[in-house]
């Protein structure tokens, strides 16, 4: 068997891979590892996103923490920037997400936070896969079970917090939000209207299988549409599943992804000298040419593996205040501890207003380096084969060999999906279109 925990927890189709049973051992062999030593009964606060699983798999995991003595606080449905923020606000030793993110509804997964709304390091996501693995945890009886009670405050205490990390309310600007008919639903209405934005909320009205479907920040044509066809809307927003991350899109529907965003907000930190030793943090992926904005710019540009976790971990480790993913993780370090998508949304809201500048414009300090990306499905097999295959090996070399130093040919196993992901980035959109290609089908027919 592989690794359990991917680049962002655990993840499976719910009922095939993703088990009430997984879910129950998850919660028992967690409790154990992060309450190891400590005197006092252990508090776990739960969220979870809309899809039809996650009150199966939330039921069954509640169970678990129970069942070895840990109370749990159900918070409902919340975004997962919510739980790391509620463990802290409710002083607890642990959070648990139910959410696949942006995947489709059939999958669903687990995230975990320690007490101090980090994400769990390698090391003790290890412990806890060790400690599945051997089924050894000590059952509660008696008084010593745990018990569930229910948070009907958390969606509020976390809005609030949100509406914290802006000077200025949203008066005056005209939006489109996109929840993806997930977490963002049950915060992301209230959260613009208390702060007088005129925004148009799509895809707020979960029913348990159309999370992330047709809409949401990995499928924008929807919010592209609108905003191209009603004339005085000034940005789009668009969230994921659990709304950890965030894009936009401007006045005209093009993408503002998270490289702009970071070039974008990075800038006006520099500025306001809230950007931390000059350093913003981003990963492999990140467009070359947000090197070089930041190059021109005096900003230094440290990259990390693909995962918000990592570039937290650079952060933190060096006390950076920016980092994030193309993908829209953006990470705030003076107001969070992961990647949240509102959050990102208000940042950059409040700075277009204070501009009183338009998206596009900017936008308009990076340029973007095109860049094309493809996804190959293949087996878990197939993902642990990829690390040995030699065809594929030497034709990523000759790809390399073919951009010299006017491009990238970066070809990775997906973290969170049973993908191969590549990425071919240069200055000719149609080479770079034929190599991304070229590898895909090497990749499809060799593991596929």
């Amino acid at each position: 068997m592989g690794r359990l925990f991917g680049t962002d927890g655990v993840r499976g189709v719910a009922g095939q891979d993703m088990t009430c049973e997984l879910a129950m051992d998850l919660g028992r062999a967690a409790a154990t590892v992060l309450t190891y030593g400590r005197r006092r009964r252990p508090l776990v606060v739960l969220g979870k996103d809309t899809r039809i699983s996650s009150d199966m798999l939330g039921a069954a995991l509640a169970a678990g923490l129970c069942s070895v003595g840990a109370d749990v606080i159900d918070l409902g449905v919340v975004p997962t920037p919510a739980v790391a923020y509620l463990v802290m606000k409710y002083k607890a030793d642990a959070g648990v997400m139910i959410s696949a993110s942006h995947n489709p509804y059939p999958f669903n997964g687990i995230k975990i936070f320690g007490g101090e709304g980090f994400k769990l390091p390698d090391e003790l996501e290890d412990q806890i896969e060790r400690l599945i693995g051997q089924g050894r945890w000590r059952l509660a009886t008696g008084d010593a079970l745990g018990q569930i009670t229910h948070c009907a405050a958390a969606a509020r205490d976390y809005v609030e917090h949100l509406k914290s990390t802006i000077p200025t309310s949203l008066d005056g600007l005209n939006i489109v939000v996109d929840c993806a008919n997930g977490s963002a639903s049950a915060t992301a209405p209230t959260l613009f209207a208390e702060l007088g934005a005129n925004a148009v909320i799509l895809s707020a009205a979960p029913d348990g299988v159309n999370i992330n479907q047709g809409c949401g920040s990995t499928h924008l044509e929807a919010l592209q549409q609108y905003v191209r066809t009603h004339p005085g809307v000034q940005a789009g927003v668009a969230f994921d599943g659990d709304a950890d991350r965030c894009l936009f899109v401007d006045a005209d529907g093009n993408v503002v992804d998270g490289d702009f965003i970071m070039a974008v907000c990075g800038l006006d930190m520099l500025q306001r000298g809230k950007l931390r030793r000059s350093t913003i943090v981003g990963t492999v992926l990140t467009n070359l040419g947000f090197a070089k904005f930041c190059e021109a710019q005096g900003i230094k540009f440290a990259a990390t593996k693909v995962g918000d976790r990592y570039v937290l971990e650079e952060m933190e480790l060096e006390g950076y205040t920016l980092g994030g993913e193309q993908s829209g993780h953006v990470i705030f370090r003076d107001f969070a501890t992961t990647g949240d998508g509102q959050l990102t949304a208000l940042q950059l809201l409040c700075l277009l207003k204070r501009c009183q500048k338009p998206l596009a414009e900017l936008a308009a300090v990076m340029a973007r380096l095109p860049q094309v990306m493809e996804n190959v499905q293949v087996s878990p097999e197939g993902k642990l084969e990829f690390y040995n295959n030699d065809a594929i090996k030497a034709a990523i070399r000759e790809k390399k060999e073919l951009l010299g130093d006017g491009g990238r040919v970066l070809v990775r196993v997906s973290g969170t999906e049973p993908l191969i992901r590549v990425m071919v980035e240069g200055r000719d959109e149609s080479v770079i279109r034929r190599i991304a290609a070229e590898l895909a089908l090497l990749v499809k027919e060799e593991l596929g």
